[in-house]
């Protein structure tokens, strides 16, 4: 692959990356650029996580060595559950990634706790305090806090410890997304002082839960991998998705999941509304969508059907059914 299609291909469906022009000195100095996407093992696997796992393997087709964290201790100080039951959700979180098509022979799984405890690593985490305002780590924080309003001083050493991972795991290309761009920054303005690189930071969107609302594990307005067949369609048929307006979770996850697997999306309809059409870009499908030449319930049917097929295989291969 030739240097402007890798870079076509990292860069395709992301908000920023913080600075192409390092992508791209990176890319032309170094034959195997590292990045990584830390994950708390908590929760279900959704199209929330599914995002950064579909530019994972972008990234691994344009050459890169992926890192994927378990970051239990992180779980842990974000009060998600005790160390046994976030290593068991880790262990699923695995399979399930490898089963939404991470080649597991190209992907270096990592446990938090295996390398976050030691002396090194805690002694760079009381340095970075020491360069790290309270407002500063609160602000880092602020996206993905379990306790916005009263949070604990675990919650403040857990943004430090995820700029430390970076350097730690050796990683040139920091991916997630947009919710973690404050901590990036505070990774890009902090590591340099304590003797490391500056890492490249791509963001990713954040999705729409099936609501149009915020995605929230609370609320359940999003589709999981442990979710049958019967249920992803029947959450995509009640999603919300008004016509012409393509500022919906339906059109979302056809542009961020479907395309980028499929490179196509068939919509199948009675020939009296027009018979089946098949898009081949994202574009074509928006200009439709808004004229109104797609209705919402064809476009929902479609959608439900791919999205099944992206999940069955985790299905299968974890769930046995």
């Amino acid at each position: 692959m030739d240097l402007e299609s890798k870079l076509r291909l990292i860069k395709r469906n992301s908000v920023e990356i913080v600075t192409e022009k390092e992508l791209l000195e990176l890319l032309e100095t170094k034959e195997k650029p590292r990045a990584y996407v830390g994950y708390e093992p908590s929760g279900e696997i959704h199209l929330g996580h599914m995002m950064t796992v579909q530019k994972l393997m972008d990234l691994q087709r344009a050459g890169f060595e992926i890192i994927v964290l378990l970051a239990d201790v992180h779980a842990y100080l974000n009060e998600k559950g005790d160390f046994d039951e976030i290593k068991e959700i880790a262990k699923f979180n695995k399979k399930a990634f490898v089963a939404l098509g991470l080649d597991e022979k190209k992907v270096k799984f990592v446990l938090g706790s295996e390398y976050q405890l030691e002396e090194d690593y805690i002694l760079d985490v009381l340095k970075m305090a020491r360069i790290t305002t309270l407002n500063r780590a609160r602000r880092s924080m602020d996206e993905i806090s379990r306790r916005k309003e009263d949070p604990m001083v675990s919650q403040m050493i857990y943004p430090l410890m995820q700029a430390l991972d970076i350097a730690h795991l050796g990683v040139d290309l920091a991916v997630g997304g947009t919710d973690q761009r404050k901590i990036h920054m505070l990774a890009r303005d902090n590591l340099p002082k304590l003797g490391y690189k500056a890492p490249v930071c791509l963001h990713t969107p954040i999705l729409l839960g099936l609501d149009g609302e915020k995605m929230s594990s609370s609320k359940g307005n999003y589709v999981s991998v442990r979710d049958s067949a019967d249920v992803v369609e029947k959450k995509i048929l009640k999603a919300y998705c008004p016509a012409r307006d393509v500022n919906n979770p339906v059109i979302q996850i056809a542009i961020y999941h479907i395309f980028p697997r499929f490179n196509e999306l068939k919509v199948e309809r009675d020939t009296k509304y027009g018979g089946d059409v098949v898009y081949e870009s994202p574009e074509k499908l928006l200009d439709d969508f808004k004229s109104g030449n797609l209705h919402p319930l064809d476009l929902k049917r479609a959608v439900a059907k791919y999205l099944n097929k992206i999940i069955e295989n985790v299905r299968v291969k974890i769930e046995g059914r």
